[in-house]
């Protein structure tokens, strides 16, 4: 890219690959926009955000990006709503959402982006709201169980959306405490389902790898509460409605990135004390999910 620049958000766009905003060299707030095309192989700069910014949320709908909330050069955050079309190379402003927040966690269903979670001057917000792109308006849903950061976020098939982990944020005098609690979030009923214990994971993690495979919930790496980097992979199997333990990862890690390719979980970098190089894919077997 011709800019450097950290924390972007990236969409894909067609054979496109759009990277907005993040941090400059500078450590602020970046407005540019930039776009790799996959039949040129080179990069173009299109038009940029209404201004800078870092820690934004992205999806796809239509062909056309959405660009949520983020953090402006004020290191405060922003309820904006913007819509990139391609096409016209042409940012839109779309009704903003009743939350500012930036590094929040979005997920399209059907005509509805969902917007879960975030942060709010580095604190994490509980608020959860969705964006009715039809009705171009926003409601406000039941806020989220606990305030909780680094935790994991999984969408399942059902459109029901999973909390798991973290590091629960204390109140008072209380210290903040990792957990391996799980809350699910029915996006038909409108509301949190009741607290079950047997959906709580077996180790208490934060800053984990996280996803939906071959029909579970998969949780790999992160920081336990000692705190020490995990290498120990879960698995919960919902006929047994109980987590089972995995093999574990080659190399302990938190901070990973990760993406679920052709039903396996690939899993990248990270740190233990010190940047990673691992690259470990994870394969659910179809003997192993039966």
């Amino acid at each position: 890219m011709s800019t450097p620049r950290a924390g972007a958000a990236v969409a894909v766009l067609g054979k496109q690959l759009l990277v907005v905003g993040g941090v400059g060299a500078d450590q602020s707030p970046l407005k540019v926009v930039e776009i790799y095309n996959t039949e040129e192989g080179r990069w173009r700069k299109r038009s940029a955000l209404r201004e800078a910014l870092m820690g934004v949320s992205i999806t796809v709908k239509d062909g056309r990006a959405l660009a949520v909330g983020g953090m402006g050069a004020d290191l405060l955050p922003r309820s904006i709503l913007q819509q990139y079309d391609l096409r016209k190379d042409v940012w839109a402003l779309l009704p903003p959402m009743p939350t500012p927040r930036y590094d929040a966690n979005t997920h399209l269903l059907a005509n509805k982006l969902y917007v879960a979670g975030g942060r709010h001057c580095k604190r994490p917000v509980k608020a959860f709201e969705v964006y009715d792109t039809e009705m171009r308006s926003w409601t406000t849903l039941p806020t989220m169980p606990c305030k909780r950061s680094y935790g994991g976020i999984i969408w399942d098939p059902d459109g029901r959306l999973c909390l798991l982990g973290g590091l629960r944020q204390g109140g008072g005098h209380q210290s903040s405490k990792f957990t391996k609690n799980v809350n699910i979030f029915d996006s038909n009923q409108g509301c949190w389902l009741k607290s079950d214990e047997t959906l709580a994971m077996k180790t208490k993690r934060a800053d984990f790898a996280a996803a939906w495979l071959r029909g579970r919930m998969i949780v790999a790496g992160g920081l336990g509460h000692e705190p020490t980097a995990l290498d120990t992979v879960e698995a919960f199997h919902p006929q047994k409605k109980k987590w089972e333990s995995l093999a574990p990862m080659a190399f302990p890690r938190c901070s990973t990135s990760f993406i679920v390719i052709r039903e396996r979980l690939l899993v990248v970098g990270g740190v233990n004390q010190v940047p990673s190089s691992a690259n470990e894919i994870l394969y659910i077997k179809e003997e192993e999910y039966l």
